[in-house]
């Protein structure tokens, strides 16, 4: 049987954790090697972790990656042939959710899949709506000729909740180590261009939002554009995010008229600052000081050294 592997990058997971533990003990298809990767976290995280049978590897806040800690992670499951993903505030919403995403494999040529995303139960109209837009009811496998119909949502994918055939992964590098954000998407585009399919499975769910601040907004938005501004490979081979960004905000608008019409401001007051932090991060990040764009940049870390 294929061997299925967990990671879970953590730090001070909180209250929601012992419920994300419960979830996974749950599931109809247990992974056969389960690993936390725990950035020091001064709560109970790690030791939750423990007692519900997870390896726990803890490393300094400052040291981790969004790509480089995930590689390191699957370097120290050497035998898991599938590598499954969660984050800490991702929870599963139903006993069958990595079992269902495991089922897409059956495929030998897809590469990596990722789940349905539902907002939190008590998640604004806004962050609903982000889930909503992103994550369809409708399953789909994506191959490199969808680029023409899809453009750059052809590469989309999310390690929130996903998976990767250990072989395709190490064909294409691995995760990127000095990326900011967006790991996923990165590894996603290469198997793509390398003939790997990439697979959505609107079955397997869990509940996972964000009511990001104002200021996040910008921060998480100036990231991404200092993403593609690196990579720019990206939308060179897939399409621009512009498209993307458009039919976005017009399905915002019209799901907040049916149902917080009252937030309709804020969303407008949102898009333009994510509009700004995208341009800043993408035009303007290298001829910035190092100090601004760790204020600016939602994952400060990442700005330690100086950038080429």
């Amino acid at each position: 049987m294929t061997k299925i592997g967990l990671i879970v990058p953590t730090l001070n997971a909180g209250g929601l954790w012992k419920t994300w533990l419960a979830a996974l003990d749950r599931q109809t298809r247990k992974p056969d090697c389960c690993l936390v990767i725990d950035s020091s976290s001064s709560d109970d995280t790690a030791v939750l972790a423990r007692s519900h049978g997870f390896d726990v590897h803890v490393i300094a806040k400052a040291d981790f990656n969004h790509g480089g800690t995930r590689q390191f992670g699957i370097g120290l499951l050497p035998e898991a042939e599938i590598i499954v993903f969660l984050t800490q505030d991702a929870l599963l919403a139903g006993p069958d959710a990595i079992e269902r995403l495991l089922e897409v494999f059956a495929d030998e040529r897809v590469g990596a899949a990722y789940g349905r995303q539902l907002p939190h139960r008590n998640a604004g109209p806004i962050g609903a709506h982000a889930r909503l837009f992103n994550y369809p009811p409708q399953s789909q496998v994506r191959s490199f000729d969808d680029r023409r119909r899809l453009g750059i949502k052809t590469a989309f994918i999310s390690n929130s909740f996903a998976a990767y055939r250990r072989s395709a992964l190490f064909e294409v590098g691995g995760f990127p180590t000095d990326t900011v954000m967006n790991e996923d998407t990165f590894v996603a585009g290469k198997m793509l261009l390398s003939g790997w399919k990439i697979a959505y499975r609107a079955e397997a769910q869990v509940h996972h939002s964000h009511d990001y601040s104002y200021a996040d907004e910008f921060k998480r938005y100036f990231d991404i554009g200092v993403f593609h501004a690196r990579t720019p490979w990206l939308q060179q081979t897939f399409g621009k995010a512009a498209g993307e960004g458009r039919r976005y905000v017009l399905s915002e608008l019209r799901y907040l008229l049916r149902n917080a019409p009252w937030l309709i401001p804020s969303a407008l007051l949102r898009t333009g600052l994510k509009w700004l932090g995208f341009k800043m991060g993408s035009s303007l990040h290298r001829k910035l000081p190092l100090f601004l764009n760790r204020r600016l940049s939602l994952h400060r870390a990442y700005w330690r050294r100086a950038l080429p």
